[in-house]
């Protein structure tokens, strides 16, 4: 299996000369299908443009063809976190206080291994979050092993694109029996 830590090495700087900061390096998969993710934003807007993602995935890509990191063939996929994002690093909880999350513990923590609540933000190397229907509970950031946005109204305001432009743009292909005019469209 890859070395994560050592991918994550080689593909930070990488992610950083283009100005993106990197979310999550994963593999997923097993042996069956294993897939490299990387995921990664801009900074300024907590977004990725499909251009941006290509241009990461040929970077990237150059990258480990040269190195040869893992040992077995896999498939790259290079996204944005998309709006139910993980929560991955320490900085996420800050930047995401005021919005629900579920967080997956190690071990259990007041009986409850799976926290689901209004994320508090940090105090040093603790995560405080309100779990619902219970009270706030302050965990350390290295007991957590999973951690994500969840989709509510507020969230899907605040992550709204920045521009729809094109989105509902699309071109139709002429059906097998239809002649196509001289643009390629009906």
């Amino acid at each position: 299996m890859a070395d994560i830590a050592e991918l994550t090495r080689l593909i930070e700087p990488e992610a950083k000369a283009l100005g993106f900061a990197l979310v999550r390096v994963k593999m997923m998969g097993g042996k069956s299908d294993p897939t490299l993710q990387i995921m990664a934003e801009r900074p300024d807007t907590r977004q990725l443009t499909i251009d941006d993602c290509a241009e990461l995935s040929r970077r990237i890509s150059d990258l480990l063809d040269e190195n040869d990191p893992i040992e077995e063939a896999y498939r790259l996929e290079v996204s944005s976190p998309g709006i139910d994002r993980p929560l991955t690093r320490l900085a996420d909880y800050d930047d995401w206080k005021g919005f629900e999350a579920r967080v997956t513990l190690d071990a259990p923590i007041d009986n409850r291994k799976q926290l689901t609540g209004i994320l508090l933000g940090t105090d040093g190397d603790q995560v405080s979050i309100d779990v619902r229907k219970h009270k706030a509970m302050t965990v350390p950031f290295a007991a957590i092993i999973d951690a994500k946005l969840l989709i509510t109204d507020a969230l899907l305001k605040a992550t709204a694109p920045l521009s729809a432009e094109g989105a509902d743009e699309f071109e139709d292909e002429p059906a097998d029996d239809e002649p196509a005019d001289a643009e390629g469209l009906n």
